[in-house]
């Protein structure tokens, strides 16, 4: 049957393979060639973290590893991450033909994966000027609330970040996910940002949300993939 997944784009990655696939209607892994004819899916095992895992060839055997963002310069892969509010980023230096994919929750985002993602892409010869990044669809601040210590926790680290907080319910406060992976980017001085704006725990009919499936005592299984490979 074919995959009734739809595909956002970013116009930012114009001229670039990718997508991001909303969630409803169609449960595992998408079919790689929606993207590029021909190309391998590959995927990590996602725990939360700054790692970032350069990509040679599909993995092989049943373990993946523990990473949460992928980076290739090598045509016929689909590099893939899952998420279901936390930040899809897809990133790409045409020039050069490196592209990368990173899963930006909060923890990931404070712990450096956005940065280190670019850094694995300079290093495999992409220049900080000409990368571009593009936010898939994420929970959006008026549907994520945090608690104190949250916010006392990145404000702590960074005294900017208080600007993406504003007052919810007694003691707590709604965060701006997307602005505060943006606000990364921007400080490792990218060349060109895009936010889809998409709210993946508001549109209910488009993408699985953890934090909606969380309220509702509904399974938190659903999962976003987005997409990106080189130029063949």
């Amino acid at each position: 049957m074919a995959d009734p997944r739809e595909i956002l784009r970013s116009d930012a990655l114009d001229g670039v393979s990718h997508g991001f696939l909303t969630g409803i209607g169609h449960e595992g892994e998408p079919d790689p060639a929606r993207i590029a004819a021909g190309a391998k899916l590959v995927r990590v095992k996602q725990v939360h973290s700054p790692r970032v895992v350069f990509v040679e060839a599909p993995f092989s055997g049943d373990e993946l590893p523990e990473a949460d963002a992928l980076v290739t310069d090598r045509p016929g892969l689909v590099l893939a991450v899952v998420t279901a509010d936390c930040a899809p980023v897809l990133l790409a230096d045409r020039a050069a033909g490196i592209v990368g994919a990173a899963h930006a929750g909060w923890r990931g985002a404070f712990g450096g994966v956005l940065e280190a993602t670019i850094t694995a892409m300079i290093d495999a010869g992409a220049r900080r000027e000409a990368i571009v990044a593009a936010i898939g669809p994420t929970i959006a601040q008026a549907s994520y609330e945090v608690d104190r210590a949250f916010r006392e926790r990145l404000v702590e680290h960074d005294a900017a970040t208080a600007a993406l907080f504003t007052p919810g319910a007694p003691h707590h406060y709604q965060f701006d996910l997307p602005a505060y992976v943006r606000a990364r980017l921007e400080s490792a001085g990218i060349g060109q940002i895009d936010d889809l704006a998409r709210d993946t725990y508001a549109e209910e009919t488009l993408f699985h949300s953890f934090r909606r499936a969380t309220h509702r005592s509904e399974p938190t299984y659903g999962r976003q993939f987005s997409l990106i490979a080189c130029p063949a």
